[in-house]
């Protein structure tokens, strides 16, 4: 029996309780993990909310890190005692648990196992979003919400280091002087500054060819605004409520853009493409350009107050679930 955090129905912190759960042996192409470090993020809440409906009752968070204990039939490239990190696969907030052995990829030496904990679904998601879905170059001005977030202080280092100024918003003066701190250019504290406004003061009234933007319903239309014809909108989370129903035609009439709800599992459906992500992750953050911080840790009986805190906007960074 392992210990886990599951709720069987959906709603606030308090549906997750913890409880003991059988866990077995791996099966063909499967794979044992005991866990030393769970990823905490908003997706999980999303989950546990009910925005995203989930098969119950469910083991709630969908990444960590650990140490092989056994494989299954089949199972070549890992061994027990490699140590290993995954996401994008729900049930993590657990001791231990089994894994499609392909969806798991090995860690190397320079990255600690709370790092990749840390950041596998957040660093994953910052490489496909300016890498994939709107491929940013150096010279670029970029519009990201949320910069002083898990996925935003990622984004700012990653972007400075490639030579991208960055307009990042957060909700906060303490939160804005963070992502300044990891590297964005210009910071709007969205609480008492009209974003829209900065924007255009900052970029010349040129706007900007893309916006991120992971907060949803009440940054989406000034979001839209800050486009230059053509331009992308990335809407990749819901932190303040899902985007309404959008008339499309508002589209053309800001100067034909374009919009995308990407999600990270899409971008890292192949082996082939995960591994090359979390290798371009894994370099990046071992050469020192982007520097992964725990922030805050919990033991995995605490997730409920780790939820609350995380919604309730008292968190930076990346926050860890001890098991």
């Amino acid at each position: 029996m392992a210990k886990a955090v599951r709720f069987h129905k959906q709603g606030g912190p308090e549906v997750m309780q913890y409880d003991d759960v059988q866990v077995g042996d791996p099966g063909p192409g499967q794979a044992r993990i005991r866990h030393t470090a769970v990823g905490v993020n908003f997706v999980d809440v999303y989950q546990r909310s009910g925005l995203y409906p989930m098969q119950l009752p469910q083991i709630a968070g969908n990444e960590g890190a650990g140490v092989v204990e056994a494989v299954g039939q089949g199972v070549t490239d890992l061994k027990p005692g490699e140590r290993v990190a995954y996401t994008g696969l729900p049930g993590s907030y657990c001791e231990s648990r089994i894994v499609p052995a392909d969806r798991m990829v090995k860690l190397p030496q320079g990255i600690s196992d709370e790092q990749a904990a840390s950041m596998m679904l957040k660093g994953l998601t910052v490489h496909y979003l300016i890498h994939s879905t709107y491929e940013v170059k150096s010279g670029d001005t970029v519009l990201w919400h949320a910069a002083a977030g898990g996925v935003g202080l990622i984004a700012c280092q990653w972007l400075k280091a490639k030579g991208v100024t960055v307009i990042g918003t957060a909700g906060s003066d303490e939160k804005c002087a963070l992502a300044k701190a990891h590297g964005a250019e210009h910071v709007v504290n969205y609480s008492r500054e009209n974003f829209v406004e900065r924007v255009q003061a900052i970029t010349g009234g040129k706007k900007v060819p893309v916006v991120y933007d992971s907060v949803g319903k009440t940054t989406w239309e000034g979001s839209l605004e800050c486009l230059r014809p053509r331009g992308l909108m990335v809407s990749f989370g819901n932190a303040s409520g899902p985007v309404a129903a959008v008339n499309l035609g508002i589209l053309s009439a800001k100067g034909s853009l374009y919009v995308t709800r990407p999600t990270l599992a899409t971008y890292i459906a192949s082996r082939a493409d995960l591994v090359q992500r979390a290798n371009d992750l894994f370099e990046v953050v071992k050469s020192g350009k982007v520097k992964i911080e725990t922030t805050k840790r919990y033991k995995l009986a605490d997730a409920q107050q780790a939820h609350r805190d995380l919604e309730g906007r008292k968190t930076t960074g990346s926050i860890v679930l001890q098991p």
